[in-house]
């Protein structure tokens, strides 16, 4: 997750920041930013558009409204890969999986 936001330049961390913010704060989230992903364990997707450029960070919710981001990319097709669902889940996964041993 780190890396990916590494990448983004200051107006696109400005504006992934600023929704982020509105996911943790906001009772109801506009679907706009925050989705579920049908057909996945679920897995969410929150949605930043900077200018034509998308870009997406799937998580899920752990303890409530505690989300846990997983991976983050650039959309450059209509449909979320399915490569980063599969990651998703996986993180997914290892992150229960060691929360659970603790």
């Amino acid at each position: 997750m780190e890396d990916f936001l590494d990448t983004l330049d200051g107006k696109q961390a400005q504006k992934v920041a600023w929704v982020m913010q509105a996911v943790e704060e906001l009772e109801q989230v506009p679907t706009t930013y925050l989705k579920k992903l049908v057909s996945t364990k679920n897995i969410w997707e929150i949605r930043v558009q900077v200018g034509n450029n998308i870009f997406r960070f799937l998580g899920f919710f752990n303890q409530g409204n505690f989300i846990v981001l997983t991976n983050g990319f650039q959309k450059k097709t209509q449909k979320t890969p399915k490569s980063e669902i599969l990651l998703s889940e996986q993180r997914k996964q290892d992150y229960l999986e060691r929360s659970h041993h603790e």
